[in-house]
């Protein structure tokens, strides 16, 4: 039985493979999870990474207006209909929390494990509104002034391109839940701390530590963890996919010093634009091209590798880069 062509993996002594939906925070597309996604697969597993209603650049004004949190929780369960998928595990980044939130009460089961990335996690009744800070209150109307539907992507220096408008209503409207979401066993929440001066997620993550019903991770790296460290975030995801193994197959083992410091300034050339810079720790000093550029008082990125997995992440001591951003760089926002 165990070599039968129609067995099932757990027939056959293998490890199931698990199937990952990822959902984008505001302003994103699929191709936000664009270096999570090989290595997810990589191991063999199934992934569907999305882009939601009123964010395709094709999207007219009419459906970005149009489109709210109701639009994009359909869009997940339209996916799980349209491509038969069953025990699935839903990932959410940032504003992403809330859909697939919606998704999981509406899912009839479909769904067995949900990763909120430094995502929001709402009660019912709560929108993404609510469960953000002021800062991020205040980028929603700046950035909804021109439309008055669609919310523009904030500035930052390290902004990518192919971010979209929002629509505001996704942003505004309250999640009714049944309570099934709270029915399916696995849940998992990965706090990014890199960025604590200005996280929306602290109180959550606080919350979410004293129910035993969750599993809290904590990444060192800022908001965009997927982007910063797909490694690090493809682990976490392995690490709770059945099977054992998985880890291993992304991640390696016991990769030399010059593997690390590879992985590290990969990462950091691939946030940094193709006409951009990228230097070494060491090179920025005094009378450098770096260290003139530190010197002007422009932002650094960092970007390190956890030399006890050989994952890269940000913010922790291995390897230092510097990225010139903002305002003189030749970085576009």
């Amino acid at each position: 039985m165990s070599g039968a062509p129609g067995a099932t993996a757990e027939q056959r002594g293998e490890a199931p493979m698990a199937t990952f939906v990822l959902v984008p925070g505001g302003w994103h597309g699929s191709w936000a999870f664009e270096a999570v996604v090989p290595l997810l697969e990589r191991a063999g597993h199934t992934v569907h990474p999305l882009t939601l209603t009123g964010l395709h650049p094709h999207d007219d004004p009419a459906t970005i207006a149009t489109a709210n949190l109701d639009t994009h929780t359909d869009d997940v369960l339209r996916r799980l209909e349209r491509a038969h998928l069953d025990d699935v595990t839903l990932v959410g980044h940032s504003y992403g929390g809330m859909v697939i939130t919606a998704a999981a009460d509406r899912a009839g089961g479909r769904v067995s494990r949900l990763v909120y990335l430094d995502a929001c996690v709402p009660r019912d009744g709560d929108s993404c509104w609510s469960l953000m800070n002021e800062g991020y209150r205040q980028s929603f109307v700046a950035g909804a002034a021109t439309t008055g539907y669609a919310v523009q992507p904030p500035w930052r220096p390290d902004g990518d391109p192919r971010r979209r408008p929002h629509p505001l209503a996704a942003l505004l409207q309250t999640v009714r839940l049944t309570g099934a979401h709270a029915d399916v066993p696995r849940r998992e929440f990965v706090y990014c701390s890199g960025w604590e001066d200005r996280t929306p997620f602290a109180d959550q993550r606080a919350r979410l530590l004293t129910d035993p019903a969750w599993t809290v991770h904590d990444l060192p790296t800022a908001h965009n963890a997927m982007r910063e460290a797909p490694r690090a975030v493809a682990a976490l995801l392995l690490d709770g996919a059945d099977g054992p193994g998985e880890d291993a197959a992304v991640v390696g083992t016991s990769p030399d010093k010059e593997s690390r410091e590879d992985d590290a300034r990969q990462e950091a050339e691939a946030r940094a634009d193709s006409s951009s810079d990228v230097w070494r720790a060491d090179e920025v000093t005094s009378g450098s091209a770096a260290g003139e550029a530190a010197s002007k008082g422009r932002p650094v990125m960092q970007v390190s590798c956890d030399e006890r997995r050989g994952t890269v992440l940000a913010w922790s001591p291995c390897t230092l880069y510097a990225v010139p951003t903002g305002p003189g760089s030749n970085r576009r926002p």
